[in-house]
């Protein structure tokens, strides 16, 4: 089976490891401190706060805007459920605005319906390692005085234009879950050239202190271990390398694949730089359960990201949710994901092509 996911560790982070393991300063250190200063250097940005996961930097984030009680969130609803969670754990409501059908990430052009004076902030994703369209969704934020908090957990290394997903708006959260683009086992990170917003981040992360056994707000303990910093150090230098295979393999399946009747592969927008952390394709007429067998019994691993709407979570819907946004729902029903990852070789994307193929022959 070629794997949907295969991270590679090698002995360079194993190494890093060992070194914070001897050195006995495990928890929150000069490795964090030493990973943030590094990946604010990748991304562009002055500030850059380590998190214990990427779902705690969106909720930090959220916190350090002044998101709470009574305001509402726009975002969308075709992504992990993390996304929307987010604004709940501050008392916040999340308002879904349905996708660009090509892109997969927030249409700029529904947002300003949903803004109402509640709003306090949109939060794009750049789902799948794409970065929204950053100079239509900034350009409306500064028209109704909103905050933007980039969802960058699948976009490390993308590009808008000529920057860094991460310091396209007033905040940005990473994650480094095992299968991203680069990792640190768990984890995430807040970027922003925003002092006040670091400064807030840093307390909320650390029990709400501002110094040692001074509380000055409720606070959580979202801190990230020097363990992961260490990983993650290692992992930032290959980064760059990892998504150039990333992107040569994305390039190579949409070459082979794309006169492949009943298969649509990734569209990519002129002005981004995509880093596939998914090779997201689309199947119709109802068939992916077919596709997805078919790819399974003959050695192709598979995702489906995502098969349910947020609105649609059981969750929201005990919360009286009834959205319906188009676009979303039909994706749900129609991407695949297949394996993009760099440890992926000729001889496995000559089986995805071919399998895709036979596929297609079998059901068409």
């Amino acid at each position: 089976m070629i794997p949907i996911a295969n991270p590679i560790i090698e002995d360079e982070e194993i190494q890093e490891v060992v070194e914070v393991l001897k050195s006995g300063f495990i928890a929150q250190g000069p490795k964090v401190a030493e990973f943030e200063e590094k990946f604010a250097e990748y991304v562009g940005t002055k500030y850059a706060v380590a998190t214990s996961s990427g779902t705690t930097a969106l909720h930090i984030a959220l916190l350090a805007a002044g998101v709470g009680e009574g305001d509402e969130v726009i975002t969308t609803p075709f992504s992990f459920a993390a996304t929307g969670n987010a604004a709940l754990y501050v008392n916040a409501k999340p308002v879904f605005v349905d996708i660009d059908p090509d892109t997969y990430n927030l249409d700029p052009s529904l947002i300003e319906a949903a803004i109402t004076p509640k709003t306090r902030a949109i939060m794009p994703v750049h789902l799948y390692g794409q970065a929204a369209d950053m100079g239509s969704i900034m350009e409306i934020a500064r028209k109704h005085d909103l905050t933007v908090i980039e969802d960058a957990a699948q976009a490390h290394g993308a590009m808008y234009k000529d920057k860094k997903a991460g310091s396209l708006g007033d905040m940005a959260c990473f994650s480094f879950y095992p299968t991203k683009n680069m990792t640190t086992s768990e984890g995430g990170i807040i970027t922003t050239n925003n002092k006040e917003f670091a400064d807030n981040c840093r307390i909320i992360r650390a029990h709400g202190e501002k110094e040692r056994y001074k509380h000055v707000v409720l606070g959580y303990n979202f801190r990230m271990t020097d363990i992961a910093a260490a990983i993650g150090i290692a992992q930032l230098k290959k980064l760059d390398k990892f998504n150039k295979k990333r992107i040569e393999n994305a390039e190579y399946l949409t070459e082979h694949i794309k006169e492949i009747e009943g298969i649509k592969p990734p569209y990519v927008s002129p002005d981004v730089q995509h880093v596939f952390h998914q090779y997201t394709i689309r199947v119709e007429n109802g068939s992916r359960d077919q596709w997805i067998a078919f790819l399974n019994e003959n050695g192709v691993g598979t995702g489906i990201h995502y098969p349910i709407p947020i609105y649609k979570q059981e969750l929201y819907q005990s919360l009286g949710y009834s959205d319906e946004c188009v676009e979303s729902e039909k994706a749900a029903n129609e991407v695949i994901s297949l394996p993009v990852h760099p440890r992926l070789n000729v001889d496995d994307l000559e089986k995805i092509v071919q399998t895709l193929e036979d596929a297609s022959r079998n059901f068409l």
